[in-house]
């Protein structure tokens, strides 16, 4: 038996003025419309390098089980890169040419639709039509985003695929803003994005995906919040973290640090800033003078 599964990266060229402009001074940031494209170029193919060892891990996990049941189903992990339009293919295979030797093959295509939920939909549609079992798909600006998503996303599917009665599972990590970083699900759950992601009724991305969850009685899982980047704030809080990745990446055996986007942040010379904290809880009638 053969389970094949997709991981796809959906994402845009890094072209200045079509990526991250929420960042650039045209709209309120501090980034000219060329950073904010190589930044976006960075935390792209920092999430590529991800991928590829998160699927590695996905490779080992699977070749130890067959190791100890020779009737385990052969998993096959492909990654996909997502875009649009059909002219940003060819762009997109330059960029990811240009880096280090991939571990494993990179796969492209091109997304269509009327919106952007129309986008993230025939992403997913096209995977299935190619065969695939399940398929999960992340975006492309969140660098903090850690190899076990991506590991535990694909388990979880699993999962769900051998032990619900018509196969239906569902994972989804959410970003910091009641949206989704991460989407996956297997091939027969009822589930789309239509209305999900730009609604008129101001419902979150993730209460949009819950309500079709509920409806349907999907099983499904829930991992943690991954940052992505979209503003100054976001931005800095992925200064402060980046840098933390790297120092804690001394002592913590396995943890991926970004290490185009932490380049990038020493080479532009950025530091994370925060205004003194008045908006405290009184504590003087706790705390005690200590001689």
């Amino acid at each position: 038996m053969i389970s094949r599964n997709a991981l796809a990266l959906f994402t845009k060229p890094p072209v200045p003025g079509m990526v991250k402009t929420r960042l650039t001074k045209d709209r309120g940031g501090n980034l000219t419309s060329e950073e904010a494209a190589e930044f976006y170029r960075c935390c792209l193919l920092d999430t590529a390098d991800l991928a590829m060892l998160a699927l590695s891990d996905l490779d080992d996990q699977n070749l130890r089980e067959r190791a100890d049941d020779p009737s385990a189903p052969l998993r096959i992990y492909d990654f996909f890169i997502s875009t649009t339009p059909e002219d940003s293919l060819d762009r997109m295979r330059a960029i990811f040419a240009t880096e280090d030797t991939w571990d494993r093959p990179i796969s492209y295509l091109c997304d269509h639709g009327a919106s952007f939920d129309g986008h993230f939909n025939d992403a997913f549609q096209q995977l299935f039509d190619q065969g695939y079992d399940t398929v999960v798909v992340i975006g492309g600006d969140q660098p903090t985003m850690t190899r076990e998503h991506i590991s535990e996303a694909f388990q979880w599917l699993d999962y769900f695929a051998r032990t619900h009665e018509q196969g239906y599972g569902f994972v989804q990590a959410p970003c910091q803003e009641s949206g989704v970083s991460l989407v996956g699900r297997t091939r027969s759950t009822p589930v789309f994005a239509e209305g999900v992601f730009y609604n008129m009724t101001g419902r979150p991305a993730i209460d949009g995906y819950v309500e079709m969850l509920q409806q349907y009685k999907i099983p499904n899982a829930l991992l943690h919040s991954i940052a992505d980047v979209d503003n100054d704030s976001d931005l800095a809080h992925t200064i402060s973290c980046v840098n933390a990745m790297a120092e804690a990446s001394l002592y913590q055996t396995g943890l991926f640090v970004p290490l185009r986007v932490l380049e990038w942040i020493e080479r532009m010379g950025l530091q994370a800033s925060s205004p003194p904290n008045e908006d405290r809880d009184p504590r003087e009638h706790i705390d005690v003078a200590v001689d």
